[in-house]
């Protein structure tokens, strides 16, 4: 990285409300600091020697290697998105090649993607850049439309070609959710004999979630909950969206909820709200990334560094961030997950 970015310059008028904030409702001291070091909070857990190893790669990778904090770069998205939507933007990366040379040029921690794109330059650039690759896949061509996370290869497999580490989704709240929580647990548990880290896309999926009053999918309490489960398995990482809203088992009428655990709890600051995702991650004892989201165009660096602050600040370990980065020219790519970096590698941006 060449020049650090400025944080309150790029956030303008909200810099105040993100960098100066206070969580008092789930306070600071009960969180595991990353900063501290993320692979040593391993060191009395079942991960045997080879899963602290692989973790030690992806955390010790790119710019931010040593900070206890990560930037994955992930793109799975022609087969969640389909290829043509997601890459018509840059052509580019429908050659699977651009993929990994973003990740590196970009000094990413690690690059997240499908067995196809990861094992046709293995060779290559596996030893150069921590692959994840993600198991499964929710697929559109299947007609009409379905909601399900299909594996697409073997964690063996994902071994044989180099990678450090696996990915899955589930989606917890779905029929199939089930299944899924049962097939990512033994592959999971695979893995970690295996040697290889593991991280869980805990996305909340069901038509319910979505009221006439609002959207639930991303409410804090419902994804804090299948964060909790995410880490129940014993994902060593979890990948999360950032939460807009709370109050969904309220709302929607399910689940075990009162009024007095959301008012104990947190507040609508949006750091409180991915402050209580961290708590459901055993405090931070496993590392929440939260994803970028989408490109909307040139709101995009203020989105991906206000989306890196809340979830420093937070008390997660690092951001996972593709569209944002790969559906523009290389440069401008290298530059916005540069910003996101540049979150982490202020020390006085600091736990809220």
């Amino acid at each position: 990285m060449k020049d650090q970015t400025n944080i309150s310059e790029i956030l303008g008028d909200d810099a105040e409300y993100y960098l100066n904030y206070e969580c008092k409702k789930i306070p600071k001291n009960r969180i595991k600091n990353a900063a501290e070091g993320t692979v040593e909070s391993f060191i009395d857990s079942n991960r045997n020697p080879q899963v602290l190893r692989s973790l030690a790669q992806l955390y010790n990778h790119g710019n931010l290697g040593g900070t206890g904090y990560i930037n994955i770069l992930p793109i799975d998205q022609g087969i969640e998105h389909s290829a043509a939507f997601s890459f018509y933007k840059n052509q580019d990366y429908f050659d699977p090649e651009n993929i990994v040379k973003l990740a590196l040029a970009a000094g990413s921690n690690g690059v997240a993607s499908t067995f196809g794109v990861l094992a046709r330059h293995s060779r290559k650039y596996a030893y150069k850049v921590p692959f994840i690759v993600k198991l499964n896949h929710n697929e559109l061509l299947t007609y009409p439309n379905k909601y399900d996370q299909i594996l697409f290869g073997s964690v063996r497999e994902a071994w044989n070609l180099g990678a450090i580490a696996v990915g899955a989704t589930i989606y917890f709240g779905s029929k199939e959710s089930n299944r899924q929580l049962q097939e990512i647990a033994a592959a999971f548990e695979e893995a970690h004999q295996l040697g290889m880290a593991t991280i869980l896309w805990c996305y909340t999926r069901n038509s319910e979630f979505k009221t006439e009053k609002e959207d639930f999918h991303s409410a804090a309490d419902l994804t804090g909950q299948a964060n909790h489960l995410g880490v129940t398995i014993q994902a060593d990482i979890i990948k999360q969206k950032l939460p807009e809203t709370n109050f969904g088992f309220r709302e929607i009428g399910f689940g075990k909820y009162n009024d007095e655990m959301y008012e104990s709890l947190t507040t609508d600051h949006p750091i409180d709200l991915c402050r209580l995702q961290v708590a459901n991650c055993y405090m931070g004892k496993i590392g929440l990334i939260n994803s970028g989201g989408g490109s909307k165009g040139e709101s995009d660096y203020k989105e991906a560094v206000r989306t890196a602050v809340i979830n420093k600040r937070a008390g997660g370990c690092g951001l996972i961030m593709g569209r944002k980065a790969f559906q523009r020219p290389l440069k401008e790519g290298v530059k916005i997950l540069e910003s996101v970096q540049s979150v982490y590698l202020d020390k006085s941006i600091t736990l809220a």
